[in-house]
């Protein structure tokens, strides 16, 4: 065994979250942007996703939102950096998050495709990430969003664009 496996202790990691029935928006009766600002208020929990990687709403408005994550170790490759499926993540739902909360009660998104291009990595000297999503397009079916994930300096590390399937859920629903 080598002198750096030896010495490492070991680290541990508690997750918690709700039901995540207690977090699914009951597009019925809920807007987009009155959801995501239930979760960011704290009266919804926020989904199992957001505790298990770390991240929550900072800003939320019709066709922009923002999160926030802090880098820690329990997120990095074996490059000792970030994983770039974090970063992706963290766009994804910025992105999304963006066009829902330009949809009434009775519509839903998902993403049909994300394109993200990564610029330097991240670790836990990056400070806290911010990752800013804003909805470039949006028409009855199809939208598109922008996002961009920089640190409190304004540095830029990650951005990409997404584009969002707009359905109803009274024909999900039945479905």
């Amino acid at each position: 065994m080598s002198n750096k496996s030896q010495n490492n202790a070991g680290r541990s990691r508690t997750i918690t979250w709700d039901d995540p029935k207690t977090s699914t928006r009951d597009s019925q009766s809920i807007s987009g942007l009155d959801y995501l600002r239930s979760i960011k208020m704290g009266k919804i929990s926020p989904p199992p996703i957001a505790r298990l990687v770390g991240y929550r709403i900072s800003e939320i408005e019709h066709g922009h939102a923002v999160f926030e994550l802090k880098p820690a170790e329990f997120l990095y490759n074996p490059f000792a950096t970030v994983h770039g499926g974090i970063a992706s993540t963290l766009l994804d739902t910025t992105m999304t998050a963006a066009v829902l909360s330009t949809l009434s009660k009775g519509f839903g998104c998902s993403t049909l495709e994300i394109k993200v291009n990564f610029i330097r990595p991240i670790t836990i000297e990056s400070g806290l990430m911010r990752c800013e999503g804003r909805v470039i397009h949006s028409g009855s079916r199809i939208a598109t969003a922008e996002g961009k994930m920089m640190n409190s300096e304004g540095r830029l590390y990650a951005h990409g664009v997404s584009t969002s399937m707009i359905f109803s859920t009274d024909r999900a629903l039945s479905a």
